[in-house]
């Protein structure tokens, strides 16, 4: 049982690395899709600071939000959001797109 427990705490701590979110999918197909389908309302490119629209946070933002993980982004990317188009996602969009957000965290 305590086995079960430590594997448990470090798959889900190894789910919020950026290390691993690019193993888990394309951060190149993640920026395609984010230039194509999200980049009207936010700014998708790093370092681009200011979003089409300006309710709309930046990628980089999103990535910088505490508490910002894979599973934080899945969640995010299901969840319906009134200012949001109704977006539907495969499951290998899904996952390129939250490789390619959680590849803009700032290495500080």
């Amino acid at each position: 049982m305590k086995r079960i427990v430590i594997l448990a705490w470090v798959g889900f701590a190894m789910i919020g690395s950026p290390a691993l979110a690019e193993e888990m999918g394309n951060i190149r197909n993640g920026a395609a899709f984010a230039e194509a389908a999200c980049s009207t309302c936010h700014a998708v490119r790093p370092r681009q600071d200011r979003s089409p629209n300006p309710k709309a946070p930046s990628f980089e933002r999103v990535a910088a939000m505490p508490g910002m993980t894979w599973t934080a982004l899945h969640a995010w990317l299901v969840t319906p959001h009134p200012t949001m188009p109704d977006l539907i996602l495969s499951a290998g969009d899904k996952d390129d797109l939250a490789a390619y957000i959680l590849s803009l965290k700032r290495k500080n």
